[in-house]
Protein backbone atom coordinates (compact mmCIF):
# COMPACT_ATOMS: atom_id res chain seq x y z
CA UNK A 1 0.00 0.00 0.00
CA UNK A 2 1.15 3.42 -0.86
CA UNK A 3 0.83 6.74 1.14
CA UNK A 4 -0.08 9.70 0.34
CA UNK A 5 3.12 11.20 -0.04
CA UNK A 6 4.47 8.25 -2.22
CA UNK A 7 1.14 8.46 -4.31
CA UNK A 8 1.76 12.22 -4.98
CA UNK A 9 5.69 11.54 -5.89
CA UNK A 10 4.28 9.31 -8.77
CA UNK A 11 1.71 11.58 -9.89
CA UNK A 12 4.77 14.39 -10.69
CA UNK A 13 6.81 11.41 -11.70
CA UNK A 14 4.10 10.66 -14.86
CA UNK A 15 3.32 14.27 -15.39
CA UNK A 16 6.81 15.00 -16.70
CA UNK A 17 6.83 12.19 -18.68
CA UNK A 18 5.66 12.06 -22.40
CA UNK A 19 1.92 11.04 -23.21
CA UNK A 20 2.48 8.41 -25.31
CA UNK A 21 4.70 6.67 -22.42
CA UNK A 22 2.35 7.17 -19.59
CA UNK A 23 -0.44 4.19 -20.08
CA UNK A 24 2.94 1.53 -19.87
CA UNK A 25 4.43 3.60 -16.78
CA UNK A 26 0.93 3.60 -15.59
CA UNK A 27 0.36 -0.61 -15.89
CA UNK A 28 3.64 -1.20 -14.66
CA UNK A 29 3.23 -0.74 -11.44
CA UNK A 30 0.84 -3.27 -10.96
CA UNK A 31 2.37 -6.37 -13.34
CA UNK A 32 2.08 -9.78 -12.82
CA UNK A 33 4.77 -12.37 -13.25
CA UNK A 34 2.91 -14.75 -15.20
CA UNK A 35 1.60 -11.11 -18.03
CA UNK A 36 5.03 -11.11 -18.70
CA UNK A 37 6.40 -15.18 -18.77
CA UNK A 38 5.43 -17.87 -18.02
CA UNK A 39 8.33 -18.73 -16.25
CA UNK A 40 8.62 -17.56 -12.81
CA UNK A 41 11.51 -17.73 -10.81
CA UNK A 42 12.01 -20.38 -8.07
CA UNK A 43 11.45 -20.18 -4.76
CA UNK A 44 15.43 -20.71 -4.10
CA UNK A 45 18.52 -20.59 -6.28
CA UNK A 46 18.63 -18.88 -9.91
CA UNK A 47 21.55 -16.25 -10.24
CA UNK A 48 20.23 -12.62 -9.79
CA UNK A 49 20.36 -10.18 -12.81
CA UNK A 50 18.72 -7.21 -13.88
CA UNK A 51 18.02 -5.80 -17.61
CA UNK A 52 17.44 -2.00 -18.67
CA UNK A 53 14.34 -1.21 -20.54
CA UNK A 54 14.85 2.16 -21.59
CA UNK A 55 12.32 4.06 -23.67
CA UNK A 56 13.34 7.54 -25.47
CA UNK A 57 11.75 10.00 -28.17
CA UNK A 58 14.15 11.83 -30.43
CA UNK A 59 11.91 15.21 -29.67
CA UNK A 60 9.16 14.32 -31.93
CA UNK A 61 7.10 12.39 -29.48
CA UNK A 62 5.39 9.17 -30.52
CA UNK A 63 6.92 9.45 -34.20
CA UNK A 64 10.58 9.39 -32.31
CA UNK A 65 9.92 6.99 -29.84
CA UNK A 66 12.62 3.93 -29.26
CA UNK A 67 14.26 1.25 -27.61
CA UNK A 68 17.52 0.76 -26.51
CA UNK A 69 19.05 -2.77 -27.56
CA UNK A 70 22.45 -4.34 -27.97
CA UNK A 71 23.92 -7.03 -29.88
CA UNK A 72 26.16 -9.08 -28.04
CA UNK A 73 29.52 -10.09 -29.36
CA UNK A 74 29.77 -12.76 -31.84
CA UNK A 75 32.82 -14.53 -30.28
CA UNK A 76 31.16 -14.38 -26.55
CA UNK A 77 30.53 -17.75 -24.99
CA UNK A 78 27.75 -17.35 -24.41
CA UNK A 79 24.75 -15.72 -26.15
CA UNK A 80 26.77 -14.93 -28.92
CA UNK A 81 25.68 -12.91 -31.20
CA UNK A 82 22.05 -12.23 -29.46
CA UNK A 83 19.77 -8.94 -29.29
CA UNK A 84 19.54 -8.25 -25.62
CA UNK A 85 18.38 -4.98 -23.46
CA UNK A 86 21.52 -3.77 -21.72
CA UNK A 87 22.22 -5.75 -18.50
CA UNK A 88 23.81 -8.58 -16.86
CA UNK A 89 24.31 -10.26 -13.24
CA UNK A 90 24.17 -8.20 -10.19
CA UNK A 91 27.35 -8.01 -8.88
CA UNK A 92 27.56 -7.72 -4.89
CA UNK A 93 28.50 -3.87 -5.08
CA UNK A 94 25.39 -3.44 -6.51
CA UNK A 95 22.93 -1.62 -4.56
CA UNK A 96 20.00 -3.95 -6.01
CA UNK A 97 18.40 -4.68 -9.72
CA UNK A 98 18.07 -0.64 -10.25
CA UNK A 99 21.55 0.23 -9.69
CA UNK A 100 22.81 -3.45 -12.03
CA UNK A 101 21.06 -2.55 -14.87
CA UNK A 102 22.41 0.60 -15.09
CA UNK A 103 25.70 0.21 -14.02
CA UNK A 104 25.78 -2.90 -16.96
CA UNK A 105 24.31 -0.04 -19.60
CA UNK A 106 27.10 2.01 -18.67
CA UNK A 107 29.82 -0.64 -19.24
CA UNK A 108 27.86 -1.87 -22.30
CA UNK A 109 26.69 1.40 -24.26
CA UNK A 110 28.43 4.28 -22.05
CA UNK A 111 25.36 5.98 -21.60
CA UNK A 112 25.05 8.75 -19.01
CA UNK A 113 22.94 7.37 -16.00
CA UNK A 114 21.91 10.57 -14.72
CA UNK A 115 19.62 11.11 -17.89
CA UNK A 116 17.83 7.76 -17.34
CA UNK A 117 14.84 7.95 -15.10
CA UNK A 118 13.51 4.50 -13.45
CA UNK A 119 9.70 4.12 -13.85
CA UNK A 120 9.67 1.03 -11.95
CA UNK A 121 11.12 -2.60 -11.14
CA UNK A 122 9.00 -5.32 -13.47
CA UNK A 123 8.41 -8.67 -11.47
CA UNK A 124 11.69 -10.49 -11.51
CA UNK A 125 11.48 -13.47 -14.26
CA UNK A 126 13.41 -16.56 -15.21
CA UNK A 127 15.36 -17.93 -17.86
CA UNK A 128 15.15 -21.86 -17.40
CA UNK A 129 18.24 -22.17 -20.16
CA UNK A 130 20.66 -20.37 -18.18
CA UNK A 131 19.28 -20.50 -14.66
CA UNK A 132 19.37 -16.51 -14.50
CA UNK A 133 16.35 -14.56 -12.74
CA UNK A 134 16.31 -11.32 -14.21
CA UNK A 135 14.72 -8.44 -12.77
CA UNK A 136 13.67 -5.86 -16.14
CA UNK A 137 14.20 -2.14 -14.73
CA UNK A 138 11.80 0.18 -16.79
CA UNK A 139 13.23 3.74 -17.44
CA UNK A 140 12.97 6.45 -19.20
CA UNK A 141 15.25 8.29 -21.28
CA UNK A 142 14.59 11.63 -20.04
CA UNK A 143 18.35 13.35 -21.43
CA UNK A 144 19.38 10.85 -23.90
CA UNK A 145 23.44 10.73 -24.00
CA UNK A 146 25.51 9.46 -26.87
CA UNK A 147 26.00 5.64 -26.76
CA UNK A 148 28.59 3.18 -28.77
CA UNK A 149 30.04 0.15 -28.06
CA UNK A 150 32.46 0.43 -24.88
CA UNK A 151 33.97 -3.03 -25.14
CA UNK A 152 33.88 -5.22 -28.50
CA UNK A 153 34.57 -8.19 -26.29
CA UNK A 154 31.06 -7.87 -24.71
CA UNK A 155 28.92 -5.84 -27.60
CA UNK A 156 29.08 -5.93 -31.21
CA UNK A 157 26.26 -2.73 -31.46
CA UNK A 158 24.43 -1.12 -29.55
CA UNK A 159 21.05 0.30 -31.42
CA UNK A 160 18.10 3.17 -30.57
CA UNK A 161 15.53 0.97 -32.92
CA UNK A 162 12.19 2.62 -33.45
CA UNK A 163 9.14 1.31 -32.27
CA UNK A 164 7.69 2.03 -35.48
CA UNK A 165 9.57 -0.89 -36.51
CA UNK A 166 9.26 -2.86 -33.96
CA UNK A 167 5.53 -2.10 -34.15
CA UNK A 168 5.35 -2.77 -38.15
CA UNK A 169 3.22 -5.92 -39.00
CA UNK A 170 5.60 -6.51 -41.93
CA UNK A 171 8.73 -6.61 -38.88
CA UNK A 172 6.67 -9.26 -36.93
CA UNK A 173 6.70 -12.73 -37.13
CA UNK A 174 7.50 -16.12 -34.92
CA UNK A 175 10.64 -17.93 -35.11
CA UNK A 176 10.93 -22.08 -34.28
CA UNK A 177 13.80 -23.74 -32.96
CA UNK A 178 14.54 -27.23 -33.10
CA UNK A 179 13.96 -28.06 -29.90
CA UNK A 180 10.11 -27.28 -30.06
CA UNK A 181 10.27 -23.70 -28.94
CA UNK A 182 8.47 -21.51 -30.75
CA UNK A 183 8.01 -17.58 -29.77
CA UNK A 184 7.56 -14.17 -30.74
CA UNK A 185 10.61 -12.19 -33.11
CA UNK A 186 11.17 -8.92 -34.75
CA UNK A 187 12.56 -7.68 -37.85
CA UNK A 188 14.49 -4.31 -36.78
CA UNK A 189 17.38 -1.87 -37.53
CA UNK A 190 18.63 -4.87 -39.55
CA UNK A 191 18.33 -7.16 -36.04
CA UNK A 192 17.04 -10.52 -35.46
CA UNK A 193 15.14 -9.83 -32.17
CA UNK A 194 14.14 -13.09 -30.65
CA UNK A 195 13.76 -14.82 -27.44
CA UNK A 196 13.89 -13.44 -23.60
CA UNK A 197 13.96 -10.44 -25.12
CA UNK A 198 11.38 -10.54 -27.82
CA UNK A 199 9.31 -12.11 -25.68
CA UNK A 200 9.28 -9.12 -22.88
CA UNK A 201 9.40 -6.68 -25.71
CA UNK A 202 6.23 -8.56 -27.33
CA UNK A 203 4.38 -8.75 -23.99
CA UNK A 204 4.68 -4.93 -23.17
CA UNK A 205 3.96 -3.47 -26.29
CA UNK A 206 0.79 -5.13 -26.21
CA UNK A 207 0.16 -4.57 -22.92
CA UNK A 208 0.61 -0.49 -23.29
CA UNK A 209 -2.15 -0.57 -26.29
CA UNK A 210 0.71 -0.12 -29.16
CA UNK A 211 0.49 -3.85 -30.88
CA UNK A 212 -0.70 -3.54 -34.25
CA UNK A 213 -2.42 -6.59 -35.61
CA UNK A 214 0.29 -8.73 -36.85
CA UNK A 215 0.41 -12.78 -38.41
CA UNK A 216 1.10 -14.87 -35.50
CA UNK A 217 0.94 -17.57 -38.19
CA UNK A 218 4.20 -16.76 -40.15
CA UNK A 219 6.46 -19.57 -38.13
CA UNK A 220 10.03 -19.12 -39.47
CA UNK A 221 12.72 -21.70 -38.51
CA UNK A 222 16.16 -19.74 -37.07
CA UNK A 223 19.05 -19.26 -38.92
CA UNK A 224 21.40 -22.23 -38.31
CA UNK A 225 24.09 -20.30 -37.16
CA UNK A 226 21.78 -19.07 -34.40
CA UNK A 227 20.87 -22.29 -33.70
CA UNK A 228 24.10 -23.77 -33.30
CA UNK A 229 25.00 -20.48 -31.08
CA UNK A 230 21.83 -21.48 -28.62
CA UNK A 231 22.61 -25.28 -28.78
CA UNK A 232 26.50 -24.56 -27.67
CA UNK A 233 25.00 -22.64 -24.98
CA UNK A 234 22.16 -25.41 -23.78
CA UNK A 235 24.88 -27.69 -24.08
CA UNK A 236 26.76 -25.59 -21.48
CA UNK A 237 24.65 -25.31 -19.14
CA UNK A 238 23.63 -28.86 -19.02
CA UNK A 239 27.71 -29.25 -18.21
CA UNK A 240 27.26 -26.74 -15.81
CA UNK A 241 24.49 -28.10 -13.80
CA UNK A 242 25.73 -32.23 -14.05
CA UNK A 243 29.25 -30.97 -12.64
CA UNK A 244 27.01 -29.07 -9.90
CA UNK A 245 25.78 -32.30 -8.41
Amino acid sequence: MTTAGEDENQSHLFASLPGWLRPLAELARDLRPEQLSRFAPPDEGGRQSAVLILFADDGRGWDGADVLLIERAHDMRSHAGQVAFPGGAVDPGDDGPVDAALREAVEETGLDRAGVQVLATLPALFLPPSGFVVTPVLGWWREPSPVAVVDPREVASVHRVPLAELLDPANRHRVSHPSGYVGPAFDAAGLLVWGFTAGLLDQLLRLAGWEQPWDAADVRELPADVVASAEADRARMAERDGGSR
